[in-house]
C-alpha cells in the first residue's frame, strides 16, 4: 500500500516543450513562407526603383526643356541644369547625350527599326543590370528606363513599342 500511495503523489509528467518533429515542421512552414514572400518583395522593390527612375527622368526633362526655352538650345550636360550628381535608383548616374554633337555620333538610342527615338537629346537610366546598347531591342537594354518621342514616352525600354 505504501508503493501505491507514493505513485499517486508523484505522477510521471510529460516533458514540456516541442518535439523535434514539431520544430522541423515549423521551420519547413517558415521556409515555404519566406520562399513565397522574398521574390514578391524583390519584385516590389524593383518596380519602385523603375517608378523612381521614371519620375526622375520626367523631372529632368522638364528642367532641360526650361533650359532650352531660356538658352535656345539644350544643355551640353546635366550639370547645366544642376543635376550632374543625380544618381538613378540603382546608384549610377543618368545618361544624357546631346544629339548632333560630334562626340555622340552613333550613340543615339534607336527603336526596333533602328530609328533614333529622340531628336535633340537622349536621357536614360541603364536600369538594374547597368548595361546598355543604342538599340532598345538589345537584350541588355530592355531594363533601361528611357525618355523617347522627345518626352512623349518615359518608361522601360521593353514596353516602348515603336
Amino acid at each position: 500500500m505504501n508503493a501505491i500511495h507514493t505513485e499517486q503523489r508523484c505522477p510521471v509528467r510529460a516533458a514540456a516543450g516541442f518535439t523535434l518533429t514539431e520544430l522541423l515542421i515549423g521551420l519547413a512552414i517558415l521556409a515555404v513562407l519566406a520562399g513565397i514572400a522574398l521574390p514578391a518583395y524583390s519584385d516590389y522593390v524593383e518596380r519602385a526603383r523603375v517608378n523612381q527612375a521614371i519620375a526622375d527622368i520626367t523631372t529632368l526633362n522638364v528642367r532641360i526643356r526650361k533650359y532650352e526655352d531660356d538658352h535656345r538650345d539644350v544643355p551640353a550636360s546635366l550639370a547645366a541644369v544642376g543635376a550632374a550628381d543625380l544618381r538613378d535608383p540603382w546608384g549610377r548616374p543618368y545618361v544624357y547625350l546631346k544629339l548632333g554633337a560630334p562626340s555622340t555620333a552613333g550613340t543615339a538610342r534607336k527603336n526596333k527599326n533602328l530609328v533614333p527615338i529622340n531628336s535633340e537629346f537622349d536621357l536614360y537610366s541603364k536600369g538594374k543590370d547597368g548595361a546598355s546598347q543604342p538599340p532598345l531591342t538589345a537584350k541588355v537594354s530592355l531594363d533601361d528606363v528611357v525618355l523617347a518621342n522627345d518626352g512623349g514616352f518615359v518608361g522601360l525600354a521593353a514596353t516602348y513599342v515603336q
